[in-house]
């Protein structure tokens, strides 16, 4: 069971640690330097104070051990997307679908977002299986990243 909390500066080191090895594969950065974690950390502690507020992140954790990140951000008034990262020890064992699915419950309780959109790299199904899960909907390919959207439950779709 994993739980979602807000990040300390505490957390860089693990941050870095997450940002690194096969993890990058999937994602458009290369590994983070401390003094990057320590960056990241203090960004998003700024745009959780921040309004109006235009981004959310959490950190995944297990006991008291920093797994990865959801992220939600602001693109319109009512429509946000949604971006995890999980340290690559542990993958496939269900924490990233537990995060979206508290990301989501978040992002339609509290942030007032109507619809939330999403991408994965296009050689991770196992992602892409994480947004299925969670009841996205697959939208087609775009610039050749697979892409899915969601809306509140109970709202009909445009």
């Amino acid at each position: 069971m994993i739980t979602l909390r807000e990040l300390t500066m505490d957390d860089a080191p693990a941050l870095q640690r997450i940002y690194r090895g096969a993890t990058l594969t999937y994602i458009e950065r290369r590994a983070l330097t401390l003094d990057e974690a320590v960056d990241l950390v203090a960004n998003t502690l700024a745009c959780a104070r921040a309004e109006p507020r235009d981004r959310w992140a959490f950190g995944i954790a297990v006991e008291d051990d920093l797994l990865g990140m959801v992220r939600l951000r602001r693109r319109n008034d009512r429509h946000a997307t949604i971006s995890y990262l999980l340290r690559e020890d542990s993958w496939g064992r269900g924490y990233a679908t537990q995060a979206v699915a508290g990301m989501l419950r978040h992002a339609f309780t509290t942030t007032g977002m109507t619809s939330i959109g999403a991408r994965h790299h296009p050689d991770n199904a196992a992602s892409g299986r994480v947004l299925q899960k969670n009841k996205f909907i697959y939208r087609g390919t775009r610039n050749g990243w697979p892409s899915y959207g969601i809306h509140k439950p109970g709202r009909s779709t445009p």
